[in-house]
Parts: C-alpha cells; sequence; structure tokens
C-alpha cells in the first residue's frame, strides 16, 4: 500500500470511528432527548483542545454474533483536553454502542485513562450512559467493573473524580460513580438503581417506575446519592466546568485563585438584621454566606438533599474555600443523620484536596426521637465529628446564633481543632437551651413552688431570664479562649478575610498510621 492509499485508510477509518453506529442510532439517541458521546465532551472541553486516545480499539470477543460486529471505539471515547484552560481526563460512555455496555475493551480503556489522569495528577471526568454490563461477555464483564472500582479507590483523595450520570446506571456499574466526588444528574433521563421496577415488582411485588425509584430528583432528595439535578444536559455539563473553578487539579496542588475584585475590607450592615431578635425565628444561613463571600457568590452541593444543613464553595479574597453551614430555615439547623453525613462527605473532600472550611454555626442541637437513635444518629453524628477534627485544613468558625450541646462540639469547635473562632454578640453557646435547663436544674424549685401554690409560671419566667442572662450569650465561651473574638455581624467579611490569610501556611504533622477508623 502505497502513501497516499494509507493516508486514506487512516481517514476511512477515523470518519467510521466517529460515528461507529451510523446516523439512526445518533437520530435515536437524540429523539430520547439526549446529546450523543461525542457531542458531550464537547461541551465539556474547550473548543478545539480534546485529544482522543483509542479510537482504533475493539472488543476480541466471539459467540452471539459479536464477531460479526466490532465497532472502532468499543463503545466508550477516551481522552484528554482542557476546561478553562485546566488540564483534564474524560471517558464518555456511547450509548449507540451496544447500548452502552461494558466490555472487556470497554473497562481497560477507562481504567488506561483513569490511570494516566492519576499520573499527571488531573481531574478525570466520566460521563455515563450505560445499559450496565456487556451480558455476552460474560464474567469478563463483570470483572472489568471490579477493576475501575479498584481504580476508583486508589484515586480517591489523590485527583478530583466527577461522575455524570446522563442515562441509565444500573447494577454493579453504579459503585463506581458512588466511590468519586460529586455525582451530577440530569431530570427525566439520568436513572441510578441497583434493581430496576421490573425485578422489584417480582421480588416484592412493588410498582415504582424508573423516574421515582433512580431518578434524578428521587437521588437529590431522598438517597442523596446525586448532587446536583439539572434541567437538561446543557446546564448540567455547564454546572461540572463551573464546580471545577473551584476545585485543585489534585491534592498536591493548591485550591484555584481567582484574583478578586470585592474588597476584602468590605463591611456589610445588612448582616445586623439577618439574625431575628426571637432566638426561634428562623432565617436563611446562606443569605449570610452570600454577604460575607466574594461578590456574593456561593455554588450550593447538594441543595435538595438534608436542607437542615448547607455546604458548598465560594471564594474569600480570591481563595477557594468550603462553606459549611446550619439551616435554620430547615428544621431550624438540627444536626440529624442525614445532615451529618453530608456535612462529613463534604469536609473530608475539602481536606484531601487543600479546601479551607468556614462553618457557620447555629445549631440547637441533634435531633432527638427513636426514629433517629434506631437509625445510628450516634454512629452518623459521629461522622461529622471525626470529619471535622480529621481535617488539617485551614478551619475557621463564625457562629452566628445557637451552639448547643454536643452540636455545638461537633460544628468546628475550637476543641475540635479549629484555627480560629468569633461569634457575634447573638451568639448563645450553652449546654442547651434556656426553657430545658430550667426545667432540668430547677424541677424541684419548681415543684416546691407549684405544691405551696405559688405563680409556677411567673419563677420559671425568671429562672429562664436568669439562665439567659447567664449562659445565652458568647462571653463564658470567650472567657475561656473558646471563641477567640466577639465580633459585630458586620465585621464578618474581614475578620475571616484575615484569619485565612493567616491560615494559608497552616502545617499539621499527625501521628503516623495506615488511616483511621471513621465510623461507618
Amino acid at each position: 500500500m502505497n502513501t497516499s492509499d494509507a493516508e486514506a485508510r487512516l481517514e476511512e477509518l477515523r470518519k467510521e470511528a466517529m460515528n461507529p453506529s451510523g446516523d439512526a442510532a445518533v437520530d435515536r439517541q437524540h429523539a430520547r432527548g439526549k446529546l450523543t458521546a461525542r457531542e458531550r465532551i464537547d461541551l465539556l472541553m474547550d473548543p478545539g483542545s480534546f485529544v482522543e486516545l483509542d479510537m482504533f480499539t475493539r472488543h476480541r470477543s466471539h459467540g452471539f454474533g459479536l464477531e460479526n460486529n466490532r465497532p472502532w471505539g468499543d463503545g466508550v471515547i477516551t481522552g484528554h483536553g482542557t476546561v478553562e484552560g485546566r488540564q483534564v481526563f474524560v471517558f464518555s460512555q456511547d450509548f449507540t454502542v451496544y447500548g452502552g455496555s461494558l466490555g472487556e475493551v470497554f473497562a481497560e480503556k477507562i481504567c488506561k485513562v483513569m490511570d494516566l489522569a492519576v499520573r499527571m495528577g488531573c481531574p478525570i471526568i466520566g460521563l455515563n450512559d450505560s445499559g450496565g454490563a456487556r451480558i455476552q461477555e460474560g464474567v469478563v464483564s463483570l470483572g472489568g467493573y471490579a477493576d475501575i472500582f479498584l481504580k476508583n479507590v486508589q484515586a480517591s483523595g489523590v485527583i478530583p473524580q466527577i461522575s455524570v450520570i446522563l442515562g441509565p446506571c444500573a447494577g454493579g456499574a453504579v459503585y463506581s460513580p458512588a466511590i468519586t466526588d460529586f455525582i451530577f444528574m440530569v431530570k427525566e433521563t439520568s436513572h441510578m438503581f441497583i434493581t430496576g421496577p421490573d425485578v422489584i415488582k417480582t421480588v416484592t411485588g412493588e410498582e415504582v417506575t424508573m423516574e421515582e425509584l433512580g431518578g434524578a430528583l428521587s437521588h437529590a432528595t431522598k438517597s442523596g446519592v446525586a448532587h446536583f439535578a439539572s434541567e437538561d444536559e446543557e446546564s448540567c455539563i455547564d454546572d461540572v466546568r463551573h464546580l471545577l473553578s473551584f476545585i485543585p487539579q489534585n491534592n498536591l496542588d493548591a485550591a484555584p485563585y481567582e484574583a478578586p475584585s470585592d474588597d476584602p475590607e468590605r463591611r456589610e450592615p445588612a448582616l445586623h438584621t439577618i439574625v431575628p431578635d426571637n432566638p426561634n425565628k428562623p432565617y436563611d444561613i446562606t443569605h449570610v454566606v452570600e454577604l460575607v463571600v466574594d461578590d456574593g457568590e456561593f455554588f450550593e452541593v447538594a441543595p435538595l438533599y438534608a436542607q437542615n444543613i448547607v455546604v458548598g464553595f465560594a471564594r474569600l479574597n480570591g481563595h477557594s474555600i468550603g462553606v459549611v453551614g446550619n439551616q435554620p430555615k430547615a428544621m431550624a439547623g438540627v444536626l440529624d443523620i442525614d445532615a451529618s453525613i453530608k456535612g462529613a462527605r463534604f469536609i473530608r473532600f475539602c481536606d484531601a484536596f487543600n479546601i479551607p472550611i468556614i462553618s457557620f454555626v447555629d445549631v440547637p442541637g441533634f435531633l432527638p426521637g427513636t426514629s433517629q437513635e434506631y437509625g445510628g444518629i450516634i454512629l452518623h453524628g459521629a461522622k461529622l465529628l471525626y470529619a471535622y477534627a480529621e481535617a488539617t485544613v485551614p478551619k475557621i468558625t463564625v457562629i452566628t446564633r445557637k451552639a448547643y450541646g454536643g452540636a455545638y462540639d461537633v460544628m468546628n469547635s475550637k476543641h475540635l481543632g479549629a484555627d480560629f473562632n468569633a461569634a457575634w454578640p447573638s451568639a448563645e453557646i450553652a449546654v442547651m437551651g434556656a426553657d430545658g435547663a430550667v426545667n432540668i436544674v430547677f424541677r424541684s424549685e419548681l415543684k416546691k413552688v407549684a405544691d405551696e401554690g405559688g405563680d409556677v409560671d411567673a419563677r420559671r419566667a425568671e429562672l429562664v431570664q436568669e439562665y439567659k442572662d447567664r449562659f445565652a450569650n458568647p462571653y463564658q465561651a470567650a472567657e475561656r479562649g473558646y471563641v477567640d473574638d466577639v465580633i459585630q455581624p458586620e465585621e464578618t467579611r474581614p475578620w475571616l478575610v484575615k484569619a485565612l490569610e493567616i491560615s494559608l501556611t497552616k502545617r499539621v504533622d499527625g501521628p503516623k498510621r495506615k488511616h483511621g477508623n471513621i465510623p461507618l
């Protein structure tokens, strides 16, 4: 074959590989409301930056007619490119090829690109759209999934791993995304579940739709599996690009810095009136966050799940930060099982990737009740405690109102190694609220007043006020150095900026160990 023929052959094969299933299959994909694997990569990557790897791989299986259909690429596109100029690696599953099912070569391609991402210290993004294991290849397919799981675990905490679910993801296939750091889904077209509706009906008799069982909103609101639920694929991938702007390339790099336009000394008078005078009245902690961070930009993570705690990314004087805050407008900001898990997971990500953690505290305690106790609130609450205590990144806390009981300890208190803690004058740092404390501490006295025919309500009100005067303030904690300062609300941004800047050189050498044993 002469040179011109060889070059023509290459171009012919490239053309085949770019559309291995033909235009009809692409039309069917579009009819489902879904983009193709290559269209998704084009949306994710900077224009012209994508470099494909392993375009000419093909499966080598026989039986069930596989030997007669060997499409180039074997149903997954892998490679690297840039997002806002930063290098990332990607794999994009192609549902038009064998329904995106995973076989031996398919898995080898994903493992190869993951290995490259780890070696080069770049994030890995998986665009998932797969019918599951390629049944015709048998146990080899199952082995391929396990190979990917191992790579996920080895990469965890080394490079950011992002999973974007853009179609079905069932059975063993869901465990790779579950190991990764963030999961994005699209309403109506993304589905994740261990067993599908038909199997569930056969085994348990329960009838449930695909969307109810494993849709984006189900996982974003009920299970907490998905961190983001988007209206369409375009907005979903745009959110992925936005997330990348806050996180570093790997565990050895600092979080991204953007030169700020917002004045680090900016005072915010609106913070004076944001906390109601009535301590039982709710307010939105995200408004506090937005008034403090650069340009009011707060990228909330898992906004629909465990809404009594808020987590997300922002910038402070140009530095990327992770924000954790109790949310008084949802369940009074109480900590429960779901909130503890959500907070702990986010904190551990920030700690793994050198992102400082700033906590806004307004917490009345842990949620009481048999459902919480039987559900393991002791263990799950300890996860949040463990995550804060284990974290060695800069840890800064602002107590805006309530900080009661064990929840005060857990929410990044000085006792768990927080670097700088401040409280607003409205802060109440105590074992519990005044009403509950009076009922316990003065039970005998109140009973005596009742027995003598006295005014129990009046005496209780006096005792409650005495307790509030003594404990419902930040000054006892300040006396002991448990908070470093009591600041006016409007001073919060400049105080946080100074605390963060001095914390950026923080170094912590922990004891030598293989790893701790977090209460899973």
